[in-house]
């Protein structure tokens, strides 16, 4: 999987000590980070006085009732709700001190692109990229071929690159589209060339450039733009009429590999060569080489277990080193394009460092999205933990891998664990593939993709991306980090690929869903940064995998601050000191300073108000629907009530989902559980709030008026939803009527 050479002897260490550094590293300012120490240590105080206070006024257990304390059974109601109150700031402390880990080393990396293209252009080494897609009817094929050619047509030498696209749908339609592209490409790669395009995945590229002023380049433009129209016209043509014609099939033999035995579950292996880079005829209109193009469905039988994403890549790891065998590979998800021509550069400054580069694992950017609206009314782009949060795991050498826009050193992926006196040939290049045919290498290479390949083998164990996670990414970026290789986090001013995010509310909670579930899965496993990674990877970097592994158990605390104090509030059970007493005060200040952290951090990081407060909404969602089911599933898999599975996000939304996004209106138009979840909770606290105020006092009930006040403001949307909104995003009747019968029956138990 790539050559070594041996120990740097000591001449050789001094030559290299006097080259310069092709990247620099440096901590966030010293007096912010000063200043925030400070504020944290203030904050855990505070906590811990919640603690003590929680301790020190534990309620009588007793079925009679005293003043305030809820009527009949009132004593008996404040000691137990005092426990689980107790346990939840108990939990959001512990949670709260494990988040800090992301903030007390906040490091920022800066690659020098110039000292690489001057010291290093004659050995810059290879690239393979992966994409992969699974399901055409979700991931449109003209979605996917976009992203391929802009991995295609990076600033770096087209005859070190090479793409594969892993089709795990075994679609003819896809097969198809990457034809068609690849043949667009001998126009695409010079007109980018010649123009200095920045934004090199056509379809973004002609949304935002529709008329160039220019009279020469405009003709240019038009011309290839003409050319783009037309082959989408071909490909959506054939999808829509379900079949390739026989015209187009004739033109190439790989369409030989479908048949009527073809389905999406149960295929042979394929790999097809479209382009070949290291033929001397494979050009563009202007004679510029080619970079290789490679099509691979790997083989899938329903007895053989297939292990989604990570068995993609496992096979694409396989088939690229018998092909090309680059030493860096660079893996992006279809709908992720490339959004900077410099970002191969950019990767290549850590891994050719001198002094450092031969320890680098991978280098991960950044996974933004190019659909995010300024108040981002999902949350999906999270700015502070891009900017903050995974810079600062970064600091204890913790950065993720989150499965795309991500360069790896093959050797680490594939198993390797990392040895200093071994330095990798970045030029290194499987020699027998030099002479051997585009038909031999394709046959050589089916075999790798077989299903039974992998049996007996240390694949998704030991080699390769991990298996049985639904997480893949984070769990294979730990156990490479536990062999002794340190990542590396870059978040570049132009953000390096963009995707689509979920537009629609639904989908992007099956996401987190999806995500929560898998990564408590890791917490729940060996795998648990504390156990696998205990004297490998700095405790900082343990506690850091934690912030996002304990996200489905952390559900049910948010849950329980949710629902027992509005229930309290209704019955007359106070949880909370009085609005005089000085106990009241770490509480308030507690509230107080983290919101206004966490508003400064996204304010800093470019977040508008409205923006703020929307995270703010989805952190409750996500947490009271996404992050419950995953541990619901987690739990129901660890018992063997289910298995593991993946579902594929949808890319394909109708016109006025688009609009009700564009315009920052939640969609809810969907008979789905978590919208029952979301209205029960909205109705027991708006029904909570309104009744409080009228029964009980401001001063014993404040802190409980406040959360119910805070959690209806929040709802807002919610409201409109189930009761003003007229369109096809409002809340469907049934979730209403289901809702409204669960919020009536809680308050009802609750003042009898």
């Amino acid at each position: 999987m790539g050559e070594h050479r041996g120990g740097v002897d000591t001449e050789e260490k001094g030559s290299l000590n006097n080259l310069p550094a092709l990247f620099e590293t440096r901590e966030a300012k010293g007096r912010v980070r000063v200043a925030y120490k400070v504020f944290a240590s203030t904050v855990l105080v505070g906590i811990c006085w919640i603690w003590l206070y929680r301790l020190t006024h534990f309620p009588r257990f007793s079925s009679s009732s005293s003043s305030g304390e809820g009527g009949e059974g009132g004593g008996i109601i404040r000691w137990w709700a005092w426990i689980g109150m107790f346990m939840t700031e108990l939990c959001f402390g512990l949670f709260w001190i494990i988040t800090q880990s992301a903030r007390w080393k906040v490091i920022y990396r800066q690659p020098f692109k110039d000292r690489l293209s001057l010291s290093y252009e004659d050995k810059l080494p290879r690239l393979d990229i992966f994409v992969c897609t699974a399901d055409p009817k979700a991931e449109p094929p003209m979605l996917v071929v976009n992203t391929v050619l802009s991995t295609m047509a990076y600033n770096y030498p087209t005859q070190k690159l090479s793409v594969y696209l892993s089709d795990d749908g075994g679609s003819e339609f896809t097969f198809y589209a990457l034809l068609e592209a690849s043949s667009f490409s001998k126009h695409w790669l010079p007109f980018c060339k010649k123009f200095k395009v920045e934004q090199r995945s056509p379809a973004p590229y002609f949304s935002r450039n529709s008329n160039p002023q220019d009279t020469i380049f405009a003709q240019h433009h038009l011309a290839i733009k003409k050319l783009y129209e037309e082959m989408k016209i071909r490909v959506e043509k054939a999808i829509e009429s379900g079949s390739i014609s026989e015209d187009i099939k004739n033109k190439h033999k790989g369409f030989l590999e479908w048949n009527s035995n073809v389905t999406k579950q149960d295929h042979h292996s394929i790999v097809k060569i479209l382009v070949d880079g290291r033929n001397p005829n494979e050009v563009d209109v202007d004679g510029e080489q080619l970079p290789t193009v490679v099509y691979m469905a790997r083989e899938k039988k329903p007895q053989w277990p297939h292990n989604f994403k990570a068995g993609s890549m496992n096979a694409l790891i396989r088939v690229s080193s018998e092909i090309s065998n680059a030493p860096i590979i660079l893996n992006v998800d279809c709908d992720m394009y490339s959004n900077d021509t410099d970002t191969v550069r950019d990767a290549m400054c850590f891994f050719m460092d001198e002094k450092q580069g031969h320890e680098i694992s991978y280098v991960q950017f950044p996974q933004r999205y190019e659909n995010i609206t300024k108040n981002d009314i999902y949350g999906n782009e999270v700015s502070p933990v891009h900017k903050i949060e995974l810079a600062g795991l970064d600091g204890y050498g913790g950065a993720l891998y989150v499965g795309t826009g991500c360069f790896h050193r093959r050797e680490s992926l594939s198993g390797t664990k990392y040895s200093k006196d071994q330095r990798t040939e970045h030029n290194s290049m499987n020699g027998k593939t030099k002479h051997q045919t585009v038909g031999e290498l394709e046959e050589a290479s089916k075999v790798l993709a077989n299903c039974s390949y992998e049996k007996d083998t240390e694949w998704g164990k030991e080699m390769g991306l991990v298996y049985g996670c639904p997480v893949e990414d984070i769990v294979t970026g730990l156990t490479i980090q536990c062999k002794g290789w340190k990542p590396v986090y870059y978040n570049p001013q132009r953000e390096a690929f963009l995707g689509v995010a979920p537009i629609r509310l639904d989908l992007a909670l099956i996401q987190y869903k999806r995500w929560s579930e898998g990564m408590f899965q890791i917490f729940f496993s060996k795998y648990c940064p504390f156990i696998y990674g205990h004297g490998k990877i700095k405790l900082g970097a343990q506690m850091g995998y934690c912030i996002y592994l304990l996200w489905a158990p952390f559900s049910f605390p948010v849950l329980y601050y949710l629902v027992v104090p509005p229930l309290c509030l209704l019955r007359g059970v106070p949880l909370f000191p009085q609005l005089s007493s000085l106990w009241f005060i770490p509480f308030a200040y507690v509230f107080v300073a983290r919101n206004a952290c966490s508003l400064a951090e996204s304010i800093k990081c470019g977040d508008t108000l409205k923006a703020w407060w929307n995270m703010q909404r989805m952190w409750v969602i996500r947490r009271t629907t996404s992050y419950l089911f995953g541990f619901a599933d987690t739990i129901m898999r660890y018992f063997g009530f289910s298995e593991t599975s993946f579902t594929v996000t949808d890319k394909v939304v109708d016109a006025e989902v688009v609009k009700r996004y564009e315009e920052d209106t939640m969609d809810f138009g969907s008979d789905s559980i978590f919208f029952t979840i979301i209205s029960t909770l909205a109705l027991v606290n708006l029904s909570c709030l309104v009744m409080g105020l009228m029964l009980r006092g401001f001063e014993d009930f404040v802190a409980q008026m406040s959360l119910c006040g805070i959690m209806v403001m929040l709802n807002l949307p919610v409201y409109q939803a189930l009761f003003l909104r007229s369109d096809k995003g409002q809340m469907p009747s049934s979730v209403m009527f289901k809702s409204v019968v669960v919020a009536s029956f809680m308050c009802l138990m609750a003042l009898f």
